[in-house]
């Protein structure tokens, strides 16, 4: 199994391009970044761990990802550039679309995609989007971006997204730009996983993860998929012996694990400590 990262970003700290620089020295395959556009002051939404108030302030003064990104590409040649998750459905299509390729065009086709439904629908209904409609929402950014990133002239007519012939470049690097989905894990999420998307990335409380890999394998084939798709771990909590065995068996192919939000000094000396945990050294 691959060893990620994720900061979560604010406006203090160290910088992203920082922190991915120190993780690609360190030998870590990802580097990711969350995304939260706002937060509405009042807020029905419960946090997903089931509270009402928010666990600390930097949900409301997270950075944009992909502008956070691209500081971590211009600094770095080989870590792979990803998010913890993104909410694409908070996004113009056609100008995340744009800003999707040219990260991925000027990062050599670094780019993987950890897109959410988003959780806090007060938010998302800032953006014009029904918290029930989310899921449907999200099916059609992902082909109206993906419309745009392949075909020479593209066309999508949807209920969110809709916008005649039209030309954009530049094409991404990658002819196919991953989209790993972050969300709990159930059947419904492994059927939408199984349709739009190329795998699953488990949220911090995740407890099942053997079984529910089971299930999205078993949507998956039911879906007429090839391959396998790709399963990765957020770790919220020292990993006792047996979940490394148990994740390596259920095929996870990267652990993620969180960079304290911090100074640049105490992030570098907290990257040192997990890399030689990891490398057993």
């Amino acid at each position: 199994m691959r060893n990620g990262v994720v900061l979560f970003t604010s406006d203090r700290g160290i910088t992203p391009a920082a922190a991915a620089t120190a993780a690609e020295e360190r030998g870590f395959s990802t580097f990711y970044v969350p995304e939260h556009t706002h937060i509405p002051v009042r807020r029905d939404a419960l946090h997903p761990t089931g509270g009402e108030e928010l666990p600390d302030d930097r949900y409301t003064r997270t950075l944009d990802p992909w502008v956070s990104l691209a500081t971590a590409a211009a600094v770095t040649s080989t870590i792979r550039l990803s998010t913890a998750v993104c909410l694409p459905v908070e996004s113009d299509p056609i100008t995340l679309a744009k800003a999707i390729a040219t990260l991925d065009h000027l990062s050599g086709g670094r780019v993987t995609i950890g897109a959410g439904f988003g959780w806090n629908t007060d938010e998302l209904a800032d953006h014009g989007i029904p918290g029930g409609r989310r899921r449907t929402a999200l099916a059609e950014y992902v082909a109206a971006m993906r419309a745009l990133w392949t075909q020479d002239e593209a066309a999508y007519d949807g209920e969110f997204v809709s916008f005649g012939p039209s030309w954009a470049w530049p094409k991404p690097t990658q002819a196919h730009v991953p989209l790993v989905i972050g969300a709990g894990g159930g059947p419904k999420t492994f059927a939408w996983i199984a349709q739009h998307a190329d795998g699953w990335m488990t949220t911090p409380t995740e407890k099942n993860v053997p079984e529910n890999a089971a299930l999205l394998r078993k949507a998956w084939a039911e879906a007429g998929r090839e391959g396998e798709p790709d399963i990765r771990v957020l770790i919220a909590a020292k990993p006792a012996p047996q979940d490394y065995l148990d994740w390596a068996g259920a095929g996870v192919s990267e652990l993620i694990w969180g960079v304290p939000d911090a100074s640049q000094d105490e992030v570098l000396a907290y990257l040192d400590r997990l890399s030689s945990k990891l490398n057993g050294s």
